[in-house]
């Protein structure tokens, strides 16, 4: 991955909504090339999606940074079936208090209490410690 490339994984990681025009011209290439190396990125692996930020108070939501811990020979079997629910928007594995972290966003508390429960109820989860987002500040 070329200078370039990573310029345009910066700037669109502040602003994935910037036309690719304006894309070229920040990058001074032509917008053929920015379609180009977005697509290899995209190909690659590298640029796996592009979604909002959302303000979950705002919107009404409830969302929770949870960390969960499992059995080191169920590792894997419990990321499957974390990437089943719905209510997950990102799963990260980690090498710090816990083993995966994620986060969940629900409608209410109750579902988002369901949705731990759900979790503890994985075959080989050993805890789930969930922290509540208060407010998104970055």
């Amino acid at each position: 991955m070329g200078k370039k490339d990573v310029l345009m994984l910066e700037i669109l990681m502040e602003n994935a909504r910037l036309k690719k025009t304006e894309l070229a011209k920040l990058l001074n290439v032509t917008e053929a090339a920015v379609r180009k190396r977005l697509k290899k990125l995209e190909g690659s692996g590298i640029i796996v999606g592009y979604r909002a930020i959302v303000d979950y108070q705002r919107a009404g939501l409830m969302a929770s940074i949870t960390g969960v811990d499992t059995e080191p020979e169920r590792l894997w079997s419990v990321v499957e079936e974390l990437k089943g629910f719905e209510e997950i928007k990102e799963i990260c594995l980690t090498s710090g208090d816990h083993m995966i972290m994620t986060e969940i966003v629900a409608k209410g508390v109750e579902e988002l209490m369901e949705a731990h429960k759900r979790i503890e109820g994985i075959k080989g989860v050993k805890r789930v410690c969930p922290a509540i987002v208060l407010r998104r500040i970055k």
